[in-house]
């Protein structure tokens, strides 16, 4: 058994895990997604217009690729801006 340090608490033992929360998927389950919604498809998007991974939106991956797609897609329809606007 390992010993403590008289100045250490008893709880130092305990090993440092991070906790994952697991997100909710934003889509359900969701077939379609529709490119022609662009309030819908800037809840993806960060404010510079990148797209956020998987791991912020909480989307499957089906549903990361399709979002992806139909992001781009409505990119070149001029529906949402490729970047954010300058403000200066």
């Amino acid at each position: 058994m390992s010993t403590i340090h008289p100045m250490q608490t008893g709880n130092a033992l305990k090993t440092n895990k991070k906790i994952i929360k697991k997100k909710n998927n934003p889509l359900k389950s969701s077939k379609v997604i529709d490119y022609l919604d662009p309030k819908f498809l800037s809840r993806f998007t960060n404010d510079q217009g990148k797209i956020l991974p998987r791991r912020i939106t909480g989307a499957n991956a089906f549903q990361q690729r399709e979002l992806a797609r139909a992001i781009k897609y409505s990119r070149h329809l001029a529906l949402i801006p490729f970047v954010a606007q300058d403000t200066a």
